[in-house]
């Protein structure tokens, strides 16, 4: 459990209460109090305005968007059943849906921390595997992956180097969903390059993903492991990638032949690798219209908007009657009654 994580499972923490935890402010470990429903924490020292300990931020500033942390999950894939990944969590106390990117040959790509980053900002809880950091994983299954991609007519999906690719990858979503905080229901698995193939390749065994988006993947084969693909599917095509466009041509196939929901974003102008921000391909209109349509496409299967109310029933106005108006004359009111005047009495009459 991390420290900060005891407001979490103590929920008799009231406001102004101290508990030891992590400071936002300082990120130091001590004696905090709480201020905010929304776990915000700062350091008894900060709460007196004496000391800012180290830090230049005034108390009360806002939370960060989302805080980013490394983990290591267990997995089967490597000698000693664990693996390293990058985690970035919403600080917002919810359940958060899940993203699980997957990486390509390179490991963490400046392509894959950007797409982390835009999704833990739009709320989602990300899991990022460091396959460069990962033991037992090196050239050869990158040159596997790439022999099938360039040579081979398509990444080759039930070879052993890209099965043992998958089952990390596998171990990852697995812990991903196990994390505190999460909503397992709601998963979505982006993918660029041939780290779109290898997302292919777990989509196709996971049903319970919601969503996959794909940028210039690389074809696969066989190709009727798309049929068995569930979630709906973003497909973003560079129209000056070839392999790209024949992967393309595989998803519109079986989008025709109704085996896949899938939908299509085409890119004419630029070529692979046209999100990574390190390359020449780095295209800033188009690679902004591709996140966008990413990060619409994922928040609309994992966040739809709720339900609008019924609408009440129009009822129509009782109909006018089309009978002319007539005026009554005036009558004046009937006059009150005349009273006669009351006689003198008569007078008595002698003893």
């Amino acid at each position: 459990m991390r420290d900060d994580d005891e407001l979490l499972s103590n929920p008799g923490l009231a406001f102004g209460s101290g508990i030891v935890g992590v400071c936002d402010i300082c990120h130091k470990r001590q004696a905090v109090i709480i201020l905010q429903k929304e776990r915000f924490q700062v350091c008894v020292i900060d709460f007196l305005n004496k000391t800012f300990v180290n830090s230049k931020e005034k108390p009360g500033r806002p939370l960060p968007p989302y805080r980013s942390e490394r983990i290591w999950f267990e997995t089967q894939a490597t000698a000693n059943h664990r693996a390293p990944a990058i985690v970035l969590s919403p600080t917002k106390v919810a359940k958060h849906p899940i993203v699980l990117v997957t990486p390509d040959v390179y490991g963490l790509t400046t392509t894959l921390l950007d797409a982390g980053i835009r999704l833990a900002r739009e709320g989602y809880e990300v899991l990022l595997p460091d396959v460069g950091k990962t033991g037992g994983i090196g050239a050869a299954d990158h040159l596997s992956l790439r022999r099938g991609g360039l040579l081979g007519g398509g990444v080759a999906l039930e070879s052993a180097r890209v099965r043992h690719l998958v089952a990390l990858y596998r171990d990852g979503l697995r812990a991903l969903r196990a994390r505190e905080m999460v909503d397992p229901a709601k998963t979505a698995i982006v993918g660029f390059s041939y780290g779109a193939s290898l997302a292919v390749a777990l989509a196709a065994e996971d049903r319970q993903v919601s969503a996959l988006a794909l940028a210039y993947p690389m074809p696969v084969k066989p190709v009727d492991i798309l049929k068995l693909i569930t979630a709906p599917t973003l497909v973003v095509s560079a129209g000056h990638d070839r392999r790209g466009t024949t992967a393309r041509t595989q998803f519109a196939a079986a989008a025709e032949r109704n085996e896949i929901r899938a939908e299509f974003l085409d890119l004419p102008e630029v070529g692979a690798n046209f999100l990574a921000r390190d390359l020449s391909a780095y295209d800033l209109t188009n690679a902004e219209q591709a996140w966008a349509r990413i990060l619409t496409f994922v928040r609309l299967r994992l966040l739809p908007p709720p339900k609008s109310a019924p609408t009440p029933p129009k009822v129509a106005p009782p109909p006018l009657s089309t009978a002319p108006l007539t005026l009554k004359a005036a009558t004046a009111p009937p006059a009150a009654p005349a009273v006669a005047p009351a006689s003198p009495a008569a007078p008595a009459a002698p003893a």
